[in-house]
């Protein structure tokens, strides 16, 4: 099991059972900071309904592909990944609105890279919601390059893809068809 070091009270390890709960509240709290200004209040109903319920944040957590940040009992960030059409994708990263800026995502998604590491992955496939800029600079900061936009239809924000090349920390290759991944775990 990877985690990372604690630092300053927080410990980045996989989530278990008892911390869905926080894993909600982590959504909950982040998609409506994060995306009623960008996409409006609907778009954030309909994301919580299918993407940050029990039964949608289950699975991962008992399949092990689920990482918390704990922050001395109290999950503040969470990150979930997993493969879709033989490429490993990151599914969701986030972190509290007052946690943001400790470095925490940064530590989850390390964590998540070197699992994929473990896993043979050579590539990191992740995608974010046109106008979070924060999250794309975030992903470039962190060595994603862009690959594709993919259109979000029926009134949805679009798409944008970026991987990272895991075997040198560069640039990887090649798109990924994301239709799919919408479906399974939210946009970002």
């Amino acid at each position: 099991m990877s985690t990372q070091p604690e630092r300053d009270g927080v410990v980045v390890r996989t989530a278990a059972g008892d911390d869905l709960d926080g894993v909600l509240r982590v959504g909950h709290q982040t998609w409506r900071a994060t995306y009623e200004p960008i996409a409006g209040p609907e778009f954030v109903e309909m994301g919580l309904a299918k993407w940050w319920t029990g039964d949608a944040l289950i699975p991962g957590i008992r399949v092990g592909r689920t990482l918390v940040a704990d922050d001395e009992g109290t999950v503040v960030g969470m990150a979930s990944y997993g493969s879709q059409d033989d490429q490993l994708i990151l599914w969701k990263l986030y972190v509290l609105p007052s946690h943001q800026g400790r470095g925490i995502g940064r530590r989850l998604l390390d964590v998540v890279i070197a699992r994929a590491r473990e896993l043979g992955r050579t590539e990191l496939h992740v995608s974010h919601i046109e106008g979070n800029e924060q999250a794309g600079r975030f992903y470039e900061r962190n060595g994603f390059r862009h690959t594709h936009r993919e259109s979000g239809g029926s009134g949805l924000p679009d798409e944008i893809w970026l991987v990272k090349d895991l075997t040198d920390g560069g640039a990887g290759a090649g798109p990924v068809d994301g239709s799919a991944a919408r479906q399974e775990r939210g946009t970002r």
